[in-house]
């Protein structure tokens, strides 16, 4: 290897800090005839999580270590609030660009429906290529709100409810809803569940107010809580935390450096994320540690409704079915 391209290297191992792999992919140099050429070298950035820094800065940690390429899904856990060691928050960051974000119902979440319900767990056609899987949000008959994949409006959309919705040309967003009952053409994937947590990087004023955001498990303020949001560069972030008010989870949503985030499931019994340690669905690990979440959760039959995050081979291709 030439000298000019080493130091390429070096400098782009260094540049990719603690707890980032680099891969040689994504370092081009130019072509050249002497190793003294002053070729202009081009580096090709690929998206990261931001650190999350209270006393001391978080580290990402990749998750899908079977992938050749950049990694698409990353975890890390910090103690976002100085007051209260004791709890930590678990977060996990996906890359939107290289992955599908897919929605599946459960045999009773959302709720009630005479339409086709699918697999109701991770369809074997996509086993081969699945990243993670977590939780979603509330039962429909405790928060009515939108409901679309696979080309099925199981319920229709609420005006102004938080969404995160997958397009067609392979984006993903999380957003206050305007569209309409049902969602337009362009859209792949939608589900709702009460108002956004996080609008413009900030926590929303509706956040402060602990009863708007659902029943919890003996009528306590802070219980555990989960949330999805989006970062500046389009990307998702997962968390879930422990004895958190809506106003906490809110916070924490913010240290995560969101830009816009919606509340899921909440109460102990439902966060989960689950990550996958070799292709095929293979060696599941929960990442969120709940003793009420088994690893192979969502590999058969789901009582709830779920998000699944696959490999993606095109931009805006439909989730497998």
């Amino acid at each position: 290897m030439r000298r000019s391209a080493v130091l390429v290297l070096v400098a782009a191992v260094v540049a990719g800090g603690v707890g980032w792999r680099t891969w040689h992919a994504h370092v081009a140099t130019a072509s050249t005839t002497s190793t003294t050429s002053t070729a202009p070298v081009t580096t090709t950035t690929v998206d990261r999580p931001r650190p999350v820094c209270v006393r001391v800065c978080s580290v990402w940690r990749p998750m899908d270590p079977w992938q050749v390429d950049a990694p698409s899904v990353m975890t890390t856990t910090f103690v976002p609030f100085v007051g209260a060691p004791a709890d930590v928050a678990y977060a996990a960051w996906v890359r939107t660009s290289s992955t599908i974000l897919a929605l599946y119902p459960g045999y009773k979440g959302p709720g009630p429906t005479n339409l086709p319900r699918g697999p109701e767990m991770v369809p074997l056609a996509g086993r081969s290529r699945l990243l993670a899987t977590f939780n979603s949000g509330f039962y429909e008959a405790d928060a009515a709100a939108g409901f679309f994949a696979n080309h099925t409006l199981y319920f229709p959309m609420v005006s102004g409810l938080a969404t995160v919705v997958r397009y067609t040309n392979g984006k993903v967003e999380v957003v206050r809803w305007t569209g309409g009952a049902r969602p337009g053409p362009t859209v792949l994937m939608a589900r709702q569940n009460l108002a956004l947590l996080v609008s413009n990087g900030r926590a929303t004023t509706r956040s402060q107010s602990n009863a708007l955001w659902g029943l919890t498990l003996h009528g306590l303020a802070a219980v555990w809580r989960t949330a999805l949001g989006v970062d500046a560069k389009g990307n998702l972030i997962y968390a879930a935390a422990p004895d958190q008010t809506a106003a906490g989870m809110a916070a924490v949503m913010v240290k995560l450096h969101v830009v816009r985030a919606m509340q899921l499931d909440i109460n102990p019994e439902w966060p989960i994320f689950v990550t996958y340690g070799a292709a095929g669905a293979q060696a599941p690990s929960l990442f969120v540690p709940n003793p009420n979440q088994i690893p192979g959760r969502f590999l058969y039959s789901s009582t709830k409704d779920f998000f699944a995050v696959f490999v993606s081979r095109r931009p805006g291709e439909a989730q497998p079915w």
